[in-house]
């Protein structure tokens, strides 16, 4: 067995951002598995539900371009769903290599918060259903728990059924 370092709790963008914001947030560090990013074992890395930690994909639509879509981790996206939220006729998650490229963060810690860009963020309405959820901090290896009503108005987040169970 490998065991891999737990980063300490450091200032991310995505932190800085919520700051200026004055949103309050609790940082939650857990020990990275390049092996494995799954939102179901970071959830249990940092003692919540599957349901409550959302990871945040990104996607291109045909008439709105790239988006991103947060989703709760014991689901997968429903990407019908949401060509029908955002207004597309197709929807495709974007192949992993345009990831870093587009948003600036690599896979396991990308965050619609305090991107390279602004995109559309577009986010399950299961979200609301939760006092408190959790989201990458934009670093693999450190947690944002925070209000989901506060989470939402900083990234301008349009709500939405855009989530199905995992197959």
């Amino acid at each position: 067995m490998v065991l891999h370092a737990t980063i300490p709790s450091m200032k991310t963008n995505a932190a800085r951002l919520l700051d200026s914001l004055g949103v309050s947030y609790e940082l939650r560090d857990y020990e990275v598995d390049p092996e494995d990013l799954s939102a179901e074992t970071v959830a249990r890395k940092i003692s919540l539900p599957p349901e409550q930690v959302f990871k945040t994909l990104v996607a291109r639509g045909d008439r709105t371009g790239v988006l991103l879509a947060v989703v709760p981790g014991d689901a997968e996206l429903d990407p019908k769903a949401l060509a029908r939220v955002s207004g597309d006729r197709k929807v495709e998650v974007v192949p992993l290599r345009e990831v870093t490229p587009l948003t600036g963060y690599v896979r396991g810690g990308v965050t619609a918060l305090a991107g390279k860009k602004d995109y559309p963020v577009f986010v399950d309405e299961t979200l609301e259903l939760f006092d408190v959820v959790s989201v990458s901090s934009g670093a693999r290896g450190t947690q944002l728990v925070l209000d989901p009503t506060e989470y939402l108005r900083a990234v301008h987040g349009i709500v939405g059924a855009i989530s199905k169970p995992k197959a």
